[in-house]
């Protein structure tokens, strides 16, 4: 799968530089927070991170790194929602989020075993993956996918709970990123 254009799509969406005081992420470029960037080796103003740059942390960072190139072997769609959600959330909540799903889908074990909650995705994660999908059909990957958007959803409303700074981004949250 070709993460390509989910790269365009997310950069697309968020835009040039950005620093809203609400934010606690600072300073963004293309959706790239100053403190990622610097954490991946840029020492710039993030007013000029080249959209190069930023392809680059895309791809390496939230793609190739958590190893959703794996799920995209399997399941483009759910790639797509978990890179998403990596981007917005950090790769290690959307892969939290596929292994929980994964573990309560499987009836109790009598499909294919529970599997690690760690935050990687490795050769058990996608062994569950196709089983899953082996065993419920055409339906599967919808019904993982709502899974995972319920998650991604009860998050959100809990860090605005905990963070009311937060509330501001909920309903855009919602709306756009749940689905």
């Amino acid at each position: 799968m070709d993460v390509t254009p989910l790269i365009n799509a997310v950069i697309a969406r968020e835009g040039g530089y950005v620093n809203n005081s609400a934010d606690s992420g600072g300073a963004t470029n293309f959706g790239i927070t100053q403190t990622v960037a610097r954490a991946q080796g840029y020492a710039g103003n993030m007013r000029d991170l080249p959209r190069s740059e930023a392809v680059n942390i895309y791809t390496c960072l939230y793609w190739l790194k958590p190893c959703l190139n794996l799920i995209g072997d399997h399941s483009p769609k759910l790639a797509e929602k978990m890179f998403g959600i990596g981007v917005n959330m950090g790769p290690a909540i959307a892969i939290g989020f596929l292994k929980r799903a994964l573990n309560v889908l499987n009836r109790n074990g009598v499909d294919y075993a529970n599997i690690s909650t760690a935050p990687l995705v490795d050769a058990t994660t996608t062994n569950a993956l196709m089983a899953f999908i082996a065993k419920r059909g055409s339906a599967a990957e919808g019904v993982l996918i709502k899974s995972i958007n319920a998650l991604q959803g009860e998050r959100y409303i809990s860090l605005a709970e905990a963070r009311p700074a937060d509330e501001a981004f909920v309903y855009g949250c919602l709306k756009n990123r749940i689905g």
